[in-house]
């Protein structure tokens, strides 16, 4: 019965334009969030602390959006 429900529901949600698009939203969503929690966590750390893990500030929104969008496609 499960497996019939998730058929039905994706059969549906790529023939629903406003499901796509809401599906899409979301998805974006989720990603931006990902990255805005990983920059202000970064943002947080000390000169030292990003010494220790390699990084300087200049390179902390690249590595933000490397692990927000790497796998996004």
């Amino acid at each position: 019965m499960t497996m019939a429900t998730e058929l039905h529901g994706q059969v549906a949600h790529q023939n629903n334009p406003f499901a796509r698009f809401v599906s899409n939203l979301a998805f974006r969503v989720a990603r931006y969030r990902v990255y805005r929690n990983c920059l202000e966590e970064l943002q947080n750390l000390s000169n030292r602390e990003l010494r220790d893990l390699g990084l300087s500030r200049g390179e902390i929104r690249h590595v933000a959006h490397q692990e927000a969008y790497r796998n996004a496609a």
